[in-house]
């Protein structure tokens, strides 16, 4: 619910002028980031460091000094197995892959690199990690993606995943920040470094089937008998991203009908549709973005998604078109819980602070605990590598689930199984997810749902990120009384903003980590009214609180 859509959203990305590739890599290689510019500092979010070459906020230097932090915090932790490196298909993946084996290999890290160059998607990685410590104790593995998610093609990323296999926790990553700004400072000093050719040639570096092992293993969270039984057309968009091998190989060994609409990789991304704000974005989760897969809707039974790195999911369906994130995240909690028999009878269901509540119903409704917790994907990967979370799915279209036998499979987030799982679904039920979230809305209320931004500096988003629940005196949201005013999740963890809540909607608002702006989500089981004057009452509750 942006109120900056731009007149090209929609439009095809040839309508403006693509990044020049070869420029943003020579800037890579050439931009020297200013230590002293908050900007071009290390900085760690919900998912690793990203920036852009041109502005100094994802260089060599940077790749350099996070690599060798990370080699640091493996010596002193004494994580001494494999190290899993995977890549995706933007621009400034390629060098920082190639930055970091250069580090990694003159620190004698085992590095497993995918066989034949081969792209690598985030729950890959995840699951290369979690296969090769299965009843280990020691000499455990861990791994690196180099990925800047969804976002545009002038972006870089690169996160840590710890044994765990998810993302890396805070403690973790403030530790590899600090680590890695120092040497920055120092003028990477303790780097140590290898020529490319050496680094490959090293007996350290070993390629890794990542595609055949995580496909093969696929049958053992996905029903595929079902969905062969059913006879479905499904389709798939991977929009140019870390996963267009893949879905040719889950077609051919599970013997599905799947097609992939669009199996291209360019790193400009100028197949794409324009996103809201008229610029190249990867994101499933939107409707701009899908504009091209949507309008194929008619074609497939059901057809999915997913962004660059893979680990969201957008699911387009006849009934509803693009399904809306939190639409499917209800769905699948719905399905999953009432079709897995092999589950602990006390796993819980995950979900974020800024998810739907249709999520609470439907938990309340299965005899399920409810696991909430700030934004982050970080925040599951404990629960679902116990076997403890059954499912855990956030706002912005990410989430995982168990095997089937109820164990871990992956505790990063998962976009190839979350499409899968709507095929499923459709074939058990005979109801594709956009039919069943009707369903669920009958049973328990229609929510309203959406998200808006507004202006904020620099003071103002730190403000509101310390923001507590004594500096709210207001005591009615949109005419309702309020119940809860929190600061954080009831696991503890701080939400980095405030969310209000009333018996029938309510708001959250936390600070961009990367614009001068503050988000605003909301949620009303009224109207569509109520949810504006949600917006419209939050809105001059956190500015008259942070101005």
């Amino acid at each position: 619910m942006s109120e900056r859509i731009s007149p090209l959203a929609g439009h095809p990305a040839t309508e403006i002028a693509p990044v020049d590739v070869p420029r943003l890599i020579d800037a890579y290689y050439r931009i020297k980031p200013d230590v002293a510019n908050p900007a071009q500092r290390v900085a760690f979010g919900t998912s690793g460091h990203r920036g852009v070459s041109f502005d100094g906020s994802f260089n060599e230097d940077h790749v350099l000094a996070i690599t060798q932090a990370i080699c640091q915090y493996r010596q002193e932790r004494g994580i001494d197995g494999p190290l899993f490196l995977g890549i995706d298909t933007h621009a400034l993946s390629g060098p920082a892959f190639q930055s970091a084996l250069e580090v990694l290999a003159a620190n004698e890290v085992t590095v497993m690199i995918a066989k034949g160059g081969e792209y690598t998607p985030t729950p890959a990685v995840s699951h290369a990690i979690l296969t090769y410590n299965r009843g280990r104790a020691a000499h455990l593995a861990d791994g690196i993606v180099v990925s800047p998610s969804h976002n545009p093609p002038d972006s870089g990323g690169f996160k840590y995943n710890p044994p765990n296999g998810g993302p890396a926790d805070t403690d973790v990553t403030r530790w590899i920040e600090t680590a890695a700004n120092g040497m920055l400072e120092n003028r990477l000093r303790e780097v140590q470094r290898l020529p490319l050719q050496q680094a490959r040639r090293a007996s350290t570096t070993r390629e890794h089937d990542f595609l055949g092992q995580y496909v093969e293993d696929l049958r053992n969270v996905i029903d595929f008998d079902v969905i062969r039984g059913r006879c479905l057309r499904l389709g798939v968009d991977p929009l140019g991203g870390a996963g267009v091998h893949y879905w040719p190989r889950i077609a051919e060994v599970h013997r599905i009908d799947l097609q992939a609409v669009n199996q291209c990789v360019d790193a400009t991304f100028q197949f794409m549709t324009l996103d809201w704000d008229g610029r190249v974005r990867m994101d499933p989760s939107s409707p701009h973005a899908m504009r091209s897969l949507i309008g194929l809707k008619d074609k497939f039974d059901v057809a999915f998604a997913c962004d660059t790195d893979h680990d969201r999911h957008g699911i387009v369906t006849p009934s509803a078109g693009l399904l809306p994130a939190n639409h499917y995240l209800a769905v699948c909690v719905d399905y999953l819980f009432r079709n897995r028999p092999g589950w602990q009878p006390r796993a819980a269901v995950g979900k974020t602070m800024v998810s739907s509540s249709m999520i609470d119903r439907i938990a309340a409704d299965l005899g399920r605990e409810l696991f909430e917790v700030p934004v982050g994907f970080k925040w599951f990967a404990d629960g679902l590598f116990k076997g403890e979370l059954g499912f855990g799915g956030e706002e912005s279209a990410g989430s995982s689930f168990l095997r089937r036998d109820g164990t871990v499979w992956t505790t990063d987030k998962d976009g190839i199984v979350a499409g899968l799982l709507a095929a499923e679904m459709l074939a058990r039920t005979g109801q594709d997810p956009g039919q069943r979230y009707q369903a669920l809305t009958q049973r328990h209320g229609t929510p309203f749902t959406g998200r808006m931004d507004a202006p904020a500096s620099g003071a103002q988003k730190q403000k509101l990120a310390k923001m507590s629940p004594a500096q709210l005196t207001i005591t009615q949201l949109a005419g309702e009384p309020i119940r809860a005013i929190l600061d954080r999740s009831p696991n503890g963890g701080l939400l980095g903003g405030i969310k209000v809540v009333a018996d029938n909607g309510w708001f959250a608002a936390r600070p961009s980590g990367t614009e001068n702006i503050y988000k605003i989500y909301a949620e009303s089981f009224k109207s569509e009214q109520h949810l504006q004057a949600l917006f419209d009452e939050a809105q001059r509750v956190v500015d008259a609180t942070i101005s």
